[in-house]
């Protein structure tokens, strides 16, 4: 499990390598809505798991298992959604669903933290907070993601402010840098579906006048 190669003196995991690199092409799929994102996402997921798993980084290896749950979904529901005649149409969350999704990050970074810290099987690498906050934070930006919300690339730029230092003190040298690049991938993908909205609301007002 733990085959790799050192790079400046790191021991870099294979795992680690392909599964990140196939997670900087989960959000470039995902800036331009293809269903592929998905699939992409749960092969990510299952290399990142391995890595997770002999990092020590339970609350990383976790998350890898939702989020080939939560890809299967979204999957499911990219695919219905282009079957509708108006295909895949993204929008921001509506207020109600923002206060719902805050919701669930607090509270659910709260119970997961705490089972973090009484399970001691776990062997936290680092701090319980940032790895529930990290959990939690990255199921609701991809359940976002499957409703095609705007909001979910928001959620992830506050998942990576945690996640790369995570990453870093964990010897997941790879996943720190590549954090570090989702957070600018994000910022354009934010960038693009927000426009992408806003001409589509755009659209009657022009047809109007």
């Amino acid at each position: 499990m733990n085959a790799g190669f050192q790079l400046f003196g790191e021991h870099i995991l294979w795992t680690d390598l392909i599964g990140n690199v196939l997670s900087l092409g989960v959000v470039w799929l995902a800036m331009r809505k293809t269903v592929w994102t998905w699939p992409v996402q749960i092969a990510g997921a299952l290399l990142l798991l391995a890595a997770s798993l002999d990092a020590h980084v339970p609350g990383n290896a976790l998350k890898q298992v939702l989020f080939c749950a939560l890809a299967a979904y979204g999957w499911m529901s990219w695919v219905r959604g282009r079957r509708d005649r108006h295909g895949l149409l993204v929008r921001p969350a509506t207020t109600r669903e923002r206060v719902f999704l805050l919701a669930v990050l607090v509270l659910g970074t709260v119970l997961v933290a705490e089972l973090f810290i009484h399970l001691t099987w776990l062997h936290v690498a680092w701090s319980p907070w940032a790895n529930a906050y990290i959990f939690v934070g990255s199921a609701i930006a991809t359940f976002a993601q499957s409703r095609a919300l705007v909001d979910f690339w928001i959620i992830w730029m506050l998942v990576d402010l945690v996640g790369v230092p995570l990453a870093f003190n964990s010897g997941l040298y790879v996943s720190g840098a590549v954090y570090g690049l989702f957070f600018v991938m994000v910022m354009v993908g934010f960038t693009r579906w927000r426009r992408e909205y806003r001409q589509r609301e755009a659209l009657p007002l022009q047809q109007v006048s």
